[in-house]
């Protein structure tokens, strides 16, 4: 097979390297979007990749299975080595596993947040928690959990930001973002930066939201970066009580089981909790993006019309790089088979 088969794992790079100044300077709606598709594009190319890798071991199948094995047959070229072909098997085995535990994790997490408690008229749930945080939970109907240590932290017109914030979040489905950027993470490592820069630019954009809903950009960065410092990389399951009295459209007791799932491995919040989006474990330097953004906003036209040529030119090039391997896939096996 020719270096086509290993393109778009090195594609899946550049686009890693590209993600961060793309979610710095581009609108966050467009580079959201396109950034989720290609990331989801490379990562499915990549994984193809591998399986045309891992493919290639059935030329050592006993005749008459493959041809180029009967006695007397010429001896036809080696496809890859089989050390490439058995690090493919091994690396597509690590991406299936991770995507497994990836998919798991996001039920739980959902699964976890519904039960914290019913939703009043107002699509809202107060959760007795000291816990400062506040998550928008897709669903139908989806609605928000919002803390009562949150809701101390907040002035009256800082909380309508939260909500509006979330309700953002509600409104224009980021949940299927995330989820794309998480699977494409799941399935190849290296775009984690381009997960990450998913979860950014959805911040970015339910901030964008909130901002034109209140009609007072300086409030809404004022509410952000107070929300950003109180719920700085801090482990939710150490900040909840296990039992707690439940009020109407309070949870108390049930969200212990809520917050070990929004925690994730060890504890931690932020950036390694799978399709949950809101207010809560942010990064330091996304908290500072997204406050400057709002004083002093540096995407233009121009930046973004580049970002989103950038990433169409990325995706077109998974696409045909992987279209090509397949093909020669085909002529190989073609020539394997009796």
């Amino acid at each position: 097979m020719t270096v086509w088969v290993y393109v778009p794992i090195v594609l899946s790079a550049a686009l890693a390297l590209l993600a961060r100044p793309i979610a710095a300077g581009s609108a966050p709606a467009a580079a959201a979007r396109a950034l989720a598709r290609a990331a989801l594009i490379a990562a499915v190319t990549s994984t193809a990749s591998l399986i045309l890798l891992v493919a290639t071991l059935l030329d050592r199948l006993p005749p008459p299975l493959v041809a180029r094995n009967e006695p007397g047959r010429p001896r036809l070229p080696e496809p890859v080595p089989d050390v490439v072909a058995i690090t493919a098997v091994v690396l597509l085995m690590i991406a299936l596993v991770r995507y497994g535990v990836d998919v798991r994790r996001r039920d739980a997490v959902h699964r976890g947040l519904r039960a914290a408690g019913r939703p009043g008229d107002d699509g809202v749930v107060v959760a007795d928690w000291a816990a400062p945080f506040a998550v928008a939970i897709p669903g139908r109907p989806g609605h928000v959990l919002l803390t009562t240590g949150m809701i101390r932290l907040l002035t009256a017109d800082e909380r309508r930001v939260v909500l509006a914030h979330e309700r953002a979040h509600l409104a224009r489905r980021h949940h299927r973002l995330i989820a794309m950027a998480s699977t494409a993470a799941a399935l190849n490592p290296i775009l984690l930066p381009a997960r990450d820069a998913v979860s950014y630019l959805v911040e970015r954009w339910a901030d964008e939201e909130a901002a034109t809903e209140v009609g007072d950009r300086h409030l809404t960065a004022r509410s952000v970066a107070k929300a950003a410092l109180a719920t700085l990389d801090r482990p939710v399951a150490a900040a909840v009580p296990a039992t707690g009295p439940r009020h109407d459209r309070t949870a108390g007791a049930a969200g212990d089981a809520a917050a070990h799932a929004l925690a994730g491995p060890g504890g931690a919040r932020g950036p390694q909790t799978p399709g949950v989006a809101g207010m809560h474990g942010s990064r330091p330097g996304h908290a500072l993006g997204r406050v400057r953004a709002m004083t002093d906003p540096a995407v233009t036209t121009r930046r973004t019309r580049a970002g989103l040529i950038a990433l169409g030119l990325l995706s077109l090039a998974f696409v045909l790089t992987d279209a090509v391997a397949a093909t020669d896939f085909v002529v190989f096996a073609t020539a394997w088979m009796p």
